[in-house]
């Protein structure tokens, strides 16, 4: 199969080959865990599922590694070096303040200014998530999510090599540096120039040491402070490393690598994030590369405007779980369709009614799997890519993971009848693998709280009150279905009782 991508370090779209398949080595920017993880992170996140969980389909084994941050990420991070307040020191003072307002969230954290349990209580808040809307990484956690902290040998050998190699320096106070100027590669990817780099580095770096830098683009590799909320003893002063560092080292350490197949992170990485994770990368290994294809989703709007906590519009993955923005619960797995279901290099515009769209339709792939299954007891029959519907899908997806064109394969055929319910299962649980949305509400489906005996049971009372004329008792039953979150309809067969998904 021709698979080709959009490159953002070429800017054009080519043939994926990976270097050693069939296995596919790839890195996701994952969170920083200084607070809960919004849609708009989980856009970026579950793009990156969606990628691998189709290149697993079509034969490939990747190997996915996702950093979890909790050290030297700035709360303005547009500049290389940073700028504002280091995240997790922002994080203490906000927990400090909401505990003394007695906020519940702030109570779970014992000691707020411990760096290391505010990132414990984010990571595992994170992973909830995570794995609640079917993120394959997360199931693999910690040996593929590693924490920034751990890692920090790791950084200062880099460090050290690029000093060798003369890619590094050291300014000022004992602060390292990395020389732009010895990467002529240099802004490749984000399309920046040095010319155009001239300007300072961001609120971390003070006039003075700005002196001692030798370009202005310059950016942080170490930065000794013994008052930092965490810091480590180094050749250059007990402080810090930058947070550029510690994507290239858990990359190159953790999938064995010094050149990977794909990077993947939202488009705000790609500068400076990105552009100093290759110069470090490359100046370290003397590689022409140090991923092959960069993947870049775009941001997320709400309700047409960015998201922000002034304008309310701020939505973590729990918010809209928990029905703050449709007035009822949203099951994760709808949550996960509304969020991969349009293509990754496309704007897209979170609403509740598109919300509301989506539950929609992983009703009816819900309701279609389950048909299915009754009609063939679960038994599905073997099927490959020569089936004109999965081929269809999966030739969709190659071409630059167009989800749009893969969905418009897949709903038409749903709504027909097939001819094979055994073939056609077999198709459905191959889409389903890469869409994991039908498999990430099969337990809601099949009772949640409530057993499943119980649910049919309410539903044959309801049939048999009508039956009996007695609608006071259908209504109380039906009623009963409802509050315990179930949508009633009658059917052919009967009264149904599905699990509400929004």
């Amino acid at each position: 199969m021709n698979i080709r991508f959009y490159n953002t370090l070429t800017n054009s779209t080519e043939e994926f080959q990976p270097l050693a398949p069939p296995r596919v080595t790839m890195y996701t920017c994952g969170p920083t865990v200084y607070d809960f993880a919004t849609i708009g992170n989980f856009r970026s996140f579950l793009f990156a599922d969606l990628l691998r969980r189709f290149l697993e389909m079509v034969g490939f084994r990747v190997d996915q590694v996702m950093n979890i941050t909790d050290v030297g990420h700035m709360t303005e991070d547009d500049l290389a070096d940073g700028g504002g307040e280091d995240k997790m020191m922002a994080s203490a003072r906000r927990l400090k303040e909401a505990k003394k307002a007695g906020r519940p969230d702030a109570a779970a954290i014992e000691n707020p200014d411990d760096p290391y349990q505010i990132a414990r209580y984010y990571a595992d808040a994170f992973l909830q998530d995570a794995r609640a809307l079917g993120m394959k990484v997360a199931d693999e956690y910690p040996q593929r999510m590693p924490f920034a902290s751990q890692h920090v040998d790791g950084m200062k050998l880099l460090i050290q090599t690029l000093l060798e190699k003369e890619h590094a320096y050291v300014g000022g106070d004992g602060v390292v540096y990395f020389s732009v100027e010895s990467f002529p590669e240099y802004g490749r990817l984000s399309g920046n120039s040095l010319t155009n780099l001239q300007t300072g580095s961001g609120g971390r770096i003070t006039d003075e040491e700005l002196a001692h830098k030798r370009h202005p683009a310059d950016f942080l590799l170490w930065k000794p402070d013994s008052s930092h909320i965490m810091k480590w003893d180094s050749p250059w002063g007990v402080g810090y490393p930058g947070w550029h560092l510690e994507c290239s080292t858990m990359a190159a350490e953790l999938l064995e690598s010094e050149v990977i197949d794909i990077h993947t992170g939202g488009e705000d990485n790609i500068f400076p994030h990105h552009e100093c994770e290759i110069a470090q990368s490359c100046g370290a290994t003397g590689q022409s590369h140090f991923a092959r294809l960069w993947m870049h989703p775009r941001f997320l709007q709400v309700e047409g405007e960015k998201m922000s906590k002034s304008k309310g519009n701020f939505h973590t993955a729990s918010d809209i779980f928990a029905g703050k923005v449709t007035d009822r619960p949203v099951h994760p797995s709808v949550l996960r369709f509304e969020l991969i279901k349009a293509h990754y290099r496309s704007h897209m515009n979170f609403t509740a009614k598109g919300l509301l769209d989506s539950a929609n339709t992983v009703r009816r792939l819900t309701e279609f799997g389950q048909r299915l299954t009754a009609e063939t007891g679960g038994e599905a029959a073997p099927v490959d890519l020569s089936h004109p519907v999965l081929g269809e899908f999966a030739a969709a997806l190659a071409d630059d993971l167009n989800i749009s064109a893969a969905l418009a394969v897949v709903l038409p055929w749903i709504s027909q009848k097939p001819d094979d319910a055994a073939e056609a299962l077999g198709v459905f649980a191959k889409i389903d693998q890469v869409l994991g949305v039908v498999s990430q509400n099969g337990e809601a489906e099949a009772g949640g709280d409530a057993a499943e005996e119980e649910i049919a049971e309410l539903c044959h009372g309801i049939d048999a009150a009508r039956v009996a004329k007695d609608y006071d008792r259908a209504d109380a039953l039906r009623q009963q279905l409802v509050d315990a979150g179930y949508e009633v309809r009658t059917s052919p067969e009967g009264t149904v009782a599905q699990r509400r998904l929004a």
